[in-house]
């Protein structure tokens, strides 16, 4: 195994590609590597650890163009870079969601009084569309995992579900948009809170849900498919709850 110049491994040896390799090369590699070194298979857990340190720096742009930056130190303190970009982001993710119930426990502007029109007009343009949205992620998902499940290392089979996370992680980010464009009224500010769980919740599982594709560790997949079925549980709750915040 070729090693840098501070005596680590080097992360593009390790997956066996070029430094020219494109993002596309690079994941490709992993997850073959990783299939064919998975546990299941008989692989050893030093092996996927390896594979996993390398896909975290190489897999992230921003990470690979500072390992290509600084090749000879980064390879030596690779760990602690990545563990304190996890936890910038970490950090980035908390402020957005403390800023996000912060919206939503913010009264809405009065407007001669008219609350239950304000209320209104956010239950049709803003909870309608991240309803419909959220619909399209929650309830394709058991169909699109028991197809994966015939084979969960079939090539096929994982890119579709890729394909399928990947669309379902773009209706997110239009749920969070609409989610900001107008602040909750007062007299649903409950509702506001539980429908940003709702939204969290299915974030973070297809999250979940994307760290299984990269390593096919089966602890990610039961929590993703375990929020998601929350998720499901707390959308049909603020169908009901719609319905007595319109009487």
């Amino acid at each position: 195994m070729p090693q840098s110049a501070a005596g680590s491994r080097d992360l593009y040896a390790v997956l066996g590609v070029s430094t020219r390799a494109t993002s596309a090369e690079i994941k490709a590699a992993y997850r073959a590597l990783v299939k064919q070194h998975h546990p299941d298979a008989g692989g050893g857990d030093d092996t996927i650890l390896a594979l996993n340190a390398a896909w975290e720096v190489l897999g992230d742009g921003e990470r690979r163009r500072r390992y290509d930056g600084h090749r000879a130190l980064v390879a030596a303190t690779s760990v602690a870079t990545a563990s304190a970009t996890a936890a910038a982001a970490t950090a980035a993710a908390t402020a957005a969601a403390t800023e996000a119930a912060r919206a939503a426990r913010r009264p809405a502007p009065r407007s001669g009084g008219d609350d239950d029109g304000l209320l209104l007009t956010w239950l049709q343009q803003v909870y309608a569309p991240i309803d419909r949205l959220l619909g399209q992620v929650i309830n394709p998902f058991p169909a699109q995992l028991r197809e994966l499940a015939a084979d969960p290392y079939d090539d096929q089979l994982m890119e579709a579900f890729c394909a399928f996370l990947a669309q379902s992680q773009a209706k997110i980010e239009k749920v969070e948009a609409l989610f900001g464009s107008r602040p909750c009224p007062a007299s649903a500010k409950g509702f506001g809170l539980s429908l940003y769980h709702c939204l969290s919740q299915v974030k973070d599982a297809l999250q979940e849900l994307e760290r299984y594709t990269m390593g096919y560790v089966d602890g990610y997949l039961h929590d993703g498919r375990e929020m998601l079925r929350d998720a499901k549980q707390r959308r049909s709750r603020l169908k009901q709850e719609r319905r007595g915040l319109e009487l």
